[in-house]
């Protein structure tokens, strides 16, 4: 039973109804902020996880490049130790040398040439 007030019942109810409810609310609210969270947390989990997946794939891109960069170098480096065994050999007039050219002198002829490539 109320005490007797100069306010009407009805308002001294209907506060008291919205002080119920907001108590009777509080955990709801309580439990719903703490899936928002976690939800928020997972979230950048996720992003993170992504930008990572993304940068191993660049460097996976320029890992790959430089491998082909190198293949392709191959041959214009086996021209320049070609031309620089070829730079070695004395020059000896033709008709007083008797050895025959050996294969690596032969490659790079070939690669100076133009043959091989």
């Amino acid at each position: 039973m109320a005490y007797p007030t100069l306010v009407n019942s009805q308002i001294t109810d209907a506060v008291t109804q919205q002080s119920v409810s907001i108590l009777a609310n509080a955990p709801a609210m309580a439990m719903g902020t703490i899936y928002q969270s976690a939800a928020h947390s997972i979230s950048i989990l996720y992003q993170n996880a992504t930008q990572a997946q993304h940068m191993a794939s660049i460097s996976a891109q320029a890992a790959t490049n430089q491998g082909v960069i190198q293949i392709y170098s191959v041959g214009s480096m086996a021209g320049a130790v070609a031309a620089t065994k070829l730079a070695r050999i004395p020059a000896t007039a033709p008709a007083r040398s008797k050895r025959k050219p050996t294969a690596a002198q032969l490659v790079a002829m070939a690669y100076l040439m133009g043959i091989l490539k």
